[in-house]
């Protein structure tokens, strides 16, 4: 694997420990733990912007 595939693993691997107080399944690469923690979760709604030029004054954070 490469350092950023290597860095994202272990990255999704923590977070995979942080929440599920368990070991990380071993068979499955960064991105697939990735998607195994968020797919489950509800989408959330937010308001797209209408412009390209993105500025910290224009983001709109997810609605509760």
């Amino acid at each position: 694997m490469s350092e950023h595939n290597d860095r994202l693993y272990e990255e999704a691997a923590a977070l995979w420990r942080s929440l599920y107080d368990a070991p990380p399944p071993t068979d499955v690469d960064g991105p697939g733990l990735l998607g195994m923690i968020v797919g489950s979760l509800p989408a959330s709604g937010y308001e797209r912007l209408a412009t390209p030029h993105l500025r910290p004054a224009n983001i709109v954070f997810p609605k509760r």
